[in-house]
């Protein structure tokens, strides 16, 4: 799942680059307003997660401030980069036990002390990237743009 990512982020950022600055910000009516939003919400997600997973930086960027993360879509495109190949390298180095117990972590969201099963947390990180990810490809494909193929098995094998 995190070659999948990395994949699908990487078309996104080659359309986000060419894209005019009014129509990423635009609101589309999504949970976060705009394409911007959106990705910007993901990468705080993204960022909340394997930081909790790997023990590196996290964020002190809260759920409302999430869709304004990143402040251009450059800077947007290479930390979205560099979150990707942060994932990758966890994710080399999973094992089978890494996924057993919970994981236990403070929600700034919710406002609590959370434990849940770490295999759960991990699905959790992968499936919110997938959900917001089919959101930002209904949106920029309702502003015109054709993107490339989402399904799993279209992967490419070298990446």
């Amino acid at each position: 799942m995190a070659r999948y990512n990395a994949w699908q982020n990487s078309a996104l950022r080659e359309i986000v680059l060419t894209m005019d600055k009014a129509e990423l910000r635009k609101d589309r009516g999504a949970f976060f307003g705009s394409i911007m939003g959106t990705l910007n919400h993901l990468l705080w997600g993204d960022t909340l997660w394997i930081s909790r997973f790997d023990g590196g930086a996290g964020t002190d960027v809260t759920l409302k401030e999430s869709v304004e993360m990143a402040v251009t879509p450059a800077v947007w495109a290479a930390d979205r980069f560099r979150m990707d190949a942060r994932i990758a390298l966890w994710a080399q180095s999973v094992q089978a036990i890494d996924l057993v117990g919970n994981l236990d972590w403070y929600s700034g969201a919710l406002g609590r002390q959370m434990s849940k099963p770490m295999a759960l947390c991990v699905m959790q990180m992968f499936n919110h990237q997938t959900h917001h990810r089919g959101q930002v490809h209904a949106m920029m494909t309702a502003a015109g743009h054709t993107l490339p193929d989402t399904d799993l098995p279209f992967i490419p094998e070298d990446f």
